[in-house]
């Protein structure tokens, strides 16, 4: 079985695939202060939840944009479940080109959020990831990584708020009852939601532009369900698409390294 594992700035997500079921999903947040004990003690409670056996794992893929915790994701592969962990990262066989100016600075999740768009819905096509930042990555009808867009993310402008406005509280991120906001927070609310909403179409609009009418478009991350059903282009939400990726280019990299 693979244990995959998406540490992001804000959540963390891990899932356990038997060739190419999904077994079992999980999102936690990310705490940079974890151990390796912590980390391990907490997957293997997980996993026996859902009567998942944690000897059973004997393959595990990572895609981490928080690089202090990749020591210690390593060391609890090793302590708890015995494996060598595949970080997605440089020599990783994805499958896929990397058109950037440096592929090195591509988070590990939008390559592997790309592998998967291109692989379930082909090409061109668009991922909007609604995370700590929500990234518009772009995939050529070739299957070529052609780059994308980072705009702050939900949460980040909420704190940004509430830090820089004296006056201004931290407020729950939803749908508000109205546009029109009646009070602080529903207004707050109202200009983050209905900016998020008008920031994914506006960029959309712009990409669909460049890469036409026929692109493809699909949503993941987790407010992806809060936002994409409100935006006019009705983006599809596949929320385990990253772990769906990090499963295709783990069976990519396995394969190319037994040919090797």
């Amino acid at each position: 079985m693979l244990l995959v594992i998406d540490v992001g700035n804000t959540n963390t997500v891990l899932g356990v695939y038997a060739a190419r079921d999904l077994r079992g999903h999980w999102r936690l947040s990310t705490n940079r202060a974890s151990t390796a004990d912590e980390f391990g003690i907490l997957v293997r409670n997980l996993l026996g939840l859902d009567g998942l056996r944690s000897e059973l794992m004997k393959h595990l893929m990572i895609a981490s944009v928080v690089p202090p915790l990749n020591g210690v994701l390593e060391e609890m592969a090793g302590k708890y479940f015995h494996v060598r962990p595949v970080f997605l990262g440089p020599g990783t066989r994805t499958g896929m080109p990397i058109h950037y100016d440096n592929p090195q600075e591509v988070g590990a999740d939008r390559i592997a959020n790309s592998v998967a768009a291109f692989e379930k819905y082909g090409g061109p096509c668009i991922i909007v990831d609604f995370g700590t930042a929500i990234t518009f990555d772009v995939v050529s009808a070739k299957g070529e990584y052609l780059g994308g867009v980072i705009a702050p993310g939900l949460g980040v402008s909420a704190e940004a708020l509430f830090q820089r406005a004296a006056r201004l509280p931290r407020v729950e991120i939803r749908e508000p009852p109205s546009v029109i906001g009646a009070n602080t927070i529903t207004s707050m609310q109202s200009g983050l939601y209905y900016g998020a909403v008008g920031l994914v179409d506006g960029i959309l609009d712009r990409l669909r532009g460049l890469m036409g009418e026929e692109v493809k478009m699909v949503a993941t991350g987790g407010q992806a369900t809060l936002v994409a059903s409100a935006s006019k282009y009705r983006l599809p939400v596949d929320s385990w698409l990253t772990l769906e990726g990090l499963r295709i280019i783990h069976e990519r990299h396995s394969a190319g390294a037994k040919r090797r």
